[in-house]
């Protein structure tokens, strides 16, 4: 039986263990999770999206390359991003097209994660996560996913991975109708659970 479950386009798990061995945390703070975690279901984080973004610059024949790839991986059409300012260095102009991305959730989300973490030998530094939980991590070429073939009309490209981990509720401090300012602080999402999340789910290591 999978332990990932998608629940309202997010993934989360299935069955909350009784007990795991992580690559980094202590037994006593995972034993400490999971009875915090079995106590109540709304405590349980949720991988919410995915995002996908292929920056390229100021090169608007790379950039259609790079929406025409993300497509292709994600089969999604993709949104092209705009720069904000003008950095003349980079010979940049703001409001210029320099980059493609692709939000993707359910089981796309859950499809392309698979693939991205085995991209990276399915481990992930500690420093990619940051103290709220979310998740980002660089793919050197996009030949390293699973199952892609070089395409010579397209060439190699790298890409940025964000995955954006909530928990259930989070929601109303985004909506526009009766939103609200603060959620409590333990609502958030700490680095461990990520952390802990993402090892159950993906039997991903997290190394130093």
């Amino acid at each position: 039986m999978s332990v990932i479950a998608i629940r309202n386009g997010s993934l989360t798990l299935a069955t909350v263990p009784e007990t795991f061995t992580s690559s980094v945390l202590s037994l006593e703070e995972v034993n400490s999770i999971l009875k915090w975690w079995r106590e109540n279901p709304m405590r349980v984080p949720l991988i919410s999206k995915v995002t996908i973004n292929i920056s390229v610059g100021g090169a608007s024949e790379r950039l259609d390359k790079a929406a025409r790839l993300l497509e292709q991986l994600t089969g999604q059409k993709p949104s092209i991003r705009r720069a904000r300012k003008t950095i003349r260095e980079f010979g940049i102009s703001r409001r210029q097209p320099i980059a493609a991305i692709v939000t993707l959730r359910g089981q796309r989300a859950l499809e392309f994660l698979k693939r991205a973490l085995y991209a990276v030998n399915n481990t992930l530094k500690l420093s990619s996560f940051d103290e709220y939980g979310n998740i980002s991590f660089g793919i050197k070429e996009h030949l390293l996913l699973p199952g892609v073939r070089y395409d010579p009309d397209i060439g190699i490209f790298g890409m940025d991975v964000a995955v954006t981990i909530e928990k259930p509720g989070f929601r109303i401090v985004k909506r526009r109708i009766k939103k609200v300012s603060s959620i409590p602080h333990r609502h958030r999402v700490r680095k461990e659970e990520s952390i802990l999340l993402l090892e159950i789910l993906f039997s991903a290591r997290i190394s130093r």
